[in-house]
């Protein structure tokens, strides 16, 4: 009779146990927007659970506490009622320890966990009440043991203890994608997001030396002239050098001035027209760039180093594939390296190495610092090049042709012999 007696109280430990075990579960995984919902129905309780979701982790402490008590009162009750069953104590604890760990492990570990997660809002409604009862009585004590696991625990502990949530939002995503709740990219999505935050405005520019920018000193005309060849809106405006940048002229003021004053576009100067530029430090996090970008009401800002020069400059659009990956436009088509065009002219690659290209043309480049033949380019040139920009590589001119991708980059370049284009010029003319 005391056996069962034993048994039967331990039985019930481990009923109220799990029904603590949902009510954390879903305590820590309840969104708040669910329960407003509640609230706007007309739920009762959905006050007390917003309460609750302010200060979560004091709550999922003491449904933490509250469960292992029962857990681990029901483990001794078992162990006791097989002492009272049998003489054997080594065979009764052996049989406890089978039991509790087959029971907790079912009606603890998934049955209660399972049913916290599916129905997360309706128990933490329907547990309201007991758990802010609960708090109320055993949070100094919780508060307490955590104190004195941060005390004896080497490095610095954590204030709300290390289990204030059961599972990180990241985790989260990453079993929903597991799941197939969420497709990949939309995991990576919102990793990207996450990450957001630890990423630094330096690492997303576009470097000073990948910069197109123009002389405050210009006309109209030769501004609007380097966007429709760089294919940028808006172009940052030096004055004595990169390092200093006096504003961003626009190319829809541009066309705006000239449509109105036909004149204009050679007799006003890029100073003119230029709006101010919204200059951060290169270290600032991304997500309050991105924060700034739009209190600002700006697209572009330009980045300054800790020693007052120009770094580079970031677009909203940067900031944007951080999150959904690099963006092209229906222009990128990806082609061979070098393409053949006769045995006198190639079109390569921007990314073709130099020594291929030393191999191609058959001559040597000794050009150190640059890996790629658009680096070769940007180094001769001395500036970002455009289409049309070109050099001379002994008998060889290597041009720049279209634009590619959303930073506008060179993709491809036409390798030709210095003759056969003077050839090819004049039987044009003729």
């Amino acid at each position: 009779m005391t056996s069962t007696l034993l048994f039967i109280s331990a039985a019930i430990c481990v009923v109220i146990s799990g029904i603590f075990v949902a009510a954390e579960t879903a305590l820590a995984r309840v969104s708040k927007t669910g329960i407003e919902q509640a609230k706007r129905k007309g739920n009762r309780k959905a006050d007390r659970v917003l309460h609750m979701l302010e200060d979560r982790a004091r709550y999922v402490n003491v449904l933490l506490f509250v469960n292992l008590t029962l857990s681990t009162l029901s483990v001794v009750l078992v162990a006791a009622g097989f002492l009272f069953a049998t003489t054997e104590r080594t065979v009764a604890l052996a049989l406890a320890s089978v039991v509790m760990v087959f029971v907790g492990y079912i009606i603890l570990g998934v049955t209660a966990q399972t049913i916290g997660r599916q129905r997360a809002e309706r128990i933490v409604l329907l547990m309201a009440s007991p758990t802010a009862g609960l708090t109320l009585i055993l949070n100094p004590l919780t508060r307490l043991l955590i104190l004195v696991g941060n005390a004896i625990t080497p490095g610095k502990g954590f204030r709300e203890g290390p289990f204030a949530t059961q599972a990180e939002l990241r985790e989260l995503v990453d079993l929903a994608g597991a799941d197939l709740v969420i497709e990949d990219d939309e995991r990576a999505m919102i990793h990207s997001v996450f990450e957001l935050g630890d990423t630094v405005a330096r690492e997303v520019m576009v470097p000073r030396t990948e910069m197109v920018w123009i002389e405050q000193y210009k006309t109209l005309r030769q501004a609007m002239s380097l966007a429709l060849r760089s294919g940028f809106s808006r172009i940052p405006v030096i004055g004595e050098s990169v390092d200093d940048i006096v504003g961003v002229i626009y190319v829809k003021d541009i066309a705006g001035r000239v449509f109105e004053h036909h004149d204009a576009e050679t007799s006003e100067r890029v100073s003119d027209l230029m709006r101010p530029a919204f200059m951060v430090p290169d270290s600032r996090p991304v997500d309050e760039l991105l924060s700034d970008m739009q209190s600002a009401r700006t697209h572009l800002v330009v980045l300054v180093d800790e020693y007052g020069g120009t770094a580079g400059m970031v677009t909203i659009e940067d900031v944007l594939e951080e999150i959904v990956g690099d963006i092209s436009d229906e222009f990128d088509v990806a082609g061979p390296d070098i393409e053949k065009i006769s045995d006198h002219e190639y079109r390569i690659s921007s990314r073709l190495h130099i020594d291929d290209l030393a191999e191609l043309i058959g001559e040597e480049i000794a050009d150190e610092g640059v890996d790629t033949a658009a680096g070769l380019l940007a180094k001769r040139l001395g500036i970002v090049p455009i289409p049309g920009a070109h050099v001379r590589i002994s008998d060889w001119i290597l041009t720049a042709e279209s634009a590619a991708g959303r930073r506008h980059r060179i993709g491809t370049l036409l390798v030709a012999r210095d003759e056969y284009l003077g050839k090819n010029e004049e039987s044009e003319n003729e």
